[in-house]
């Protein structure tokens, strides 16, 4: 449990000098304890059920168990203890397999202090932990699937007419604001609703789609073209 504020983070690294050399740089953040380290994913799955961490930062390619299936895993266990990844690769075979295995973050090991402790707050105030590179990867693979090139600078194509799972165009309006990484609050000040009623469109958009929490919700609205501002 959080004790103070402070949040408790498990690492799970198969490269021992890359595991400690996480387990150093988390040391130096405030508000972060760092409550065990996993050489692989089968350990990752132990020492979550033993420590109950908040966070577990998850490599991905490891042995015996690997990432994914570690990840899939702990949030089926433990709902409450969210994933965020940190792996050298973006690719698509790696970015979506762990987004719908339940990880809420993904970050490539290029990633700083800042960034790395930003994405844990933002996965433990409910907000999806998307690196940038990450956020552009998945533009451009929306925009791929719609036969056309993703320049950086614009915007995703507009969302269809028929929404998918009978979601309501509001439902995919807030869905589509979860994408771009807003927390509840700043949906709620986006439409000039109160929490409570965004709280209702994501448990109502959450039951449609059959997601089990933001990260997942993130990856299906780029599956469906979900995104970007309303027309």
């Amino acid at each position: 449990m959080t004790v103070s504020g402070v949040t408790r983070v498990l690492v799970a690294d198969d490269q021992a000098v890359v595991r400690e050399g996480i387990v150093m740089l988390l040391g130096l953040l405030p508000g972060i304890e760092v409550v065990g380290a996993a050489g692989d994913g089968e350990e990752a799955v132990t020492l979550t059920e033993r420590h109950h961490p908040d966070v577990v930062l998850m490599d991905l390619r490891m042995p015996r168990c690997d990432g994914v299936e570690a990840t899939r895993r702990i949030r089926a266990a433990h709902p409450e203890t969210e994933v965020v990844v940190l792996t050298t690769y973006a690719d698509d075979e790696s970015l979506f397999p762990a987004l719908q295995a339940g990880a809420r973050g993904y970050l490539t090991k290029d990633a700083g202090a800042e960034e790395i402790a930003k994405a844990v707050a933002d996965v433990r105030s409910g907000a999806a932990g998307l690196s940038p590179k990450v956020q552009l990867r998945l533009l451009e693979r929306l925009s791929e699937q719609h036969g056309r090139p993703a320049p950086a600078a614009e915007r995703p194509p507009a969302r269809p007419v028929e929404l998918p799972d009978g979601l309501t165009a509001r439902e995919a309006e807030v869905l589509a604001l979860i994408a771009e990484g807003l927390s509840n609050a700043e949906i709620a000040g986006r439409l000039f609703v109160s929490q409570a009623t965004v709280k209702t469109h994501i448990n109502n958009l959450f039951a449609k789609t059959a997601v089990r929490d933001r990260a997942q919700a993130v990856a299906y609205a780029f599956r469906h073209g979900i995104t970007g501002t309303q027309q």
